[in-house]
């Protein structure tokens, strides 16, 4: 049985991962999927390790909800990376995330 606390949605979005860190800042464009409102699992082989503290923002591309509201919408968090494999990271949520229109940017 999933005890996860959301639910999680299998959809993917693409994701703008900026490490955290006091050495240097680095970027990486990727693709996020099953997603909750608590984290998200990125595809990646990249150099991330587990307490990573990373900057993640996802673009929504829904036709719907850009008929609906006018624009497309991002949303901006920081959080953890919490679990590492061979095909991507595991990334926990804090609680301060941000959600823009994308529209007149």
């Amino acid at each position: 049985m999933d005890k996860r606390k959301f639910e999680r949605f299998d959809i993917e979005l693409p994701a703008r991962l900026v490490t955290i860190s006091s050495n240097r800042k680095q970027v990486f464009d990727l693709a996020a999927k099953n997603i909750s409102a608590s984290g998200a699992f990125v595809s990646s082989n990249g150099p991330f390790f587990d307490g990573s503290r990373i900057k993640i923002s996802l673009t929504t591309q829904n036709k719907r909800l850009a008929e609906l509201t006018g624009s497309q919408w991002l949303i901006e968090c920081e959080g953890s990376v919490v679990r590492t494999t061979p095909t991507g990271v595991g990334i926990c949520f804090n609680k301060e995330c941000q959600i823009m229109s994308l529209k007149g940017l």
